[in-house]
């Protein structure tokens, strides 16, 4: 047990935990943009990040001085620390002994440590699961979960399609997946695990899936399943007829709901729309980059997907994770110490503070953060 003003003894058995909470389901965390220097900005507050939008070519025009062409107002979108957490761990002297006369003190310590850390990590993994309502379009069939076709990745390769119609980067590209994918990818795909195929036998002997056509796979416990969904039916759009990249589409007729985050198809189009904002005022919006293909003047049914699992493909820059610890006053508090660690596989830093009470002590593993999409177009669904 630590002393009254350190947690120097307490060191060992944090970085412990650490280890074992890195090692969980978590795949958001390390597959996502993060920013961990963000000192400056309080709770609820905003920090900027730049977004430079396309440049359109023009053609060159031999002239005795140059252009005046080429400025630009830089956009931005802002990511708010919005949540600061901590995991509060207690225990008396009472208990101390009690645990200690079994030999398992230190196992104990290990253990309550590592849940602190976990219950905080599985919160950040939920709000970045949440970011599925902003991806661009999705890739799958309602009901049915992908990869359950065997010697079939035709899910990857028509997701990866999504974001390289897009424009998305690939060379940084990463997919969460649920447990229910995975198995299916471990059970069905055996070209993955089969050594004289897949060129390695880290699938069949350790469990390790590492990529598939250039995308980093992870596992997540917090992949969102079973999403909840409008009750829209019988709808269809006007006859106005829209464009390719159209996003604001009316519909008519119909009846129920279409909420931010559902998935609709268009009859005529393959393409699986997520829907940015709320049916209002007989107007749907899309995510960007909109329609992939045009609606002519006729009314064409809209159909909303039903619940689904969001596994989600995506750029690592599409998304960001801002992180800091949370802030003492100026001077401090009542804590007798305080220190950070660092998960060496996350990278996320824990803030842990060491408070003395009568006749016990009360520790405190604490982190603050914020989650933002980016760049929705560079993030797709594969549903299930």
């Amino acid at each position: 047990m630590a002393s009254p003003n350190t947690l120097t003894n307490l060191i060992p058995f944090l970085y412990s935990a650490a280890d074992v909470v890195s090692r969980e389901l978590v795949g958001f965390i390390p597959a996502v943009t993060r920013d961990s220097r963000i000192d400056s900005v309080a709770l609820n507050q905003t920090v900027n990040v730049p977004v430079v939008g396309e440049i359109t070519p023009v053609s060159i025009t031999p002239a005795a001085t140059a252009p005046d062409t080429g400025g630009f107002a830089p956009g931005n979108v802002t990511v708010t620390i919005s949540n600061q957490f901590a995991a509060p761990i207690a225990w008396n002297g009472d208990e101390e002994v009690a645990v200690s006369g079994t030999g398992l003190l230190d196992n104990v310590m290990t253990q309550r440590f590592a849940q602190g850390m976990r219950g905080i990590v599985n919160k950040i993994e939920a709000d970045l699961a949440a970011l599925h309502a902003e991806a661009s379009r999705a890739h799958g069939t309602f009901n049915i979960q992908p990869f359950g076709t065997a010697g079939d990745l035709s899910d990857m390769a028509e997701v990866i399609k999504i974001l390289e119609d897009n424009g998305a980067p690939q060379t940084d590209l990463r997919a969460v997946l649920s447990s229910t994918a995975i198995a299916n990818i471990r059970g069905k795909q055996s070209a993955l695990f089969k050594v004289n195929e897949a060129g390695t036998d880290q699938l069949l002997r350790r469990g390790i899936i590492g990529d598939i056509f250039g995308v980093g796979l992870g596992q997540s416990s917090q992949v969102k399943t079973g999403v909840a969904v409008g009750t829209g039916a019988s709808y269809t759009t006007n006859t106005a007829g829209y464009a390719v990249g159209a996003t604001a589409i009316t519909l008519i007729t119909g009846t129920g709901t279409i909420l931010a985050g559902d998935i609709i198809t268009i009859a005529g189009d393959t393409n699986k729309y997520v829907v940015k904002t709320a049916l209002t005022a007989g107007v749907v919006t899309l995510q960007e980059p909109g329609l992939k293909a045009a609606i002519p003047g006729s009314a064409k049914a809209v159909t909303v997907v039903g619940a689904t699992d969001r596994n989600m493909v995506f750029s690592r820059s599409s998304m960001i994770l801002a992180t800091r610890s949370p802030y003492m006053p100026s001077g401090g508090d009542q804590a007798d110490d305080v220190t950070t660690i660092t998960d060496p596989v996350s990278g996320l830093g824990f803030q842990v503070a060491s408070y003395s009470q009568y006749r016990q002590r009360h520790i405190e593993i604490s982190a603050a953060w914020g989650v933002k999409m980016i760049a929705g177009r560079h993030a797709a669904l594969l549903i299930g």
